[in-house]
């Protein structure tokens, strides 16, 4: 009479397996979309631009 009677410790393992996996793939994920542990950027922003003279106001009429 123990037919249909179905055990759930296969389900366990194989959970156990899967969660293992998504923790894998996710680590694997961060070190692909961060560039790794190091993160050495280094950025040099130097704007100038040219010493520009404003024109002469002519003098004003008398």
């Amino acid at each position: 009479m123990a037919e249909g009677n179905t055990s759930g410790g296969g389900n366990a393992g194989m959970a156990f397996i899967i969660g293992a996996l998504v923790v894998v793939v996710a680590v694997i994920a961060y070190f692909v979309f961060t560039g790794g542990v190091s993160h050495k950027k280094s950025v040099d922003i130097n704007v100038s631009a040219p010493q520009l003279d404003a024109p002469k106001v002519p003098d004003a009429p008398k």
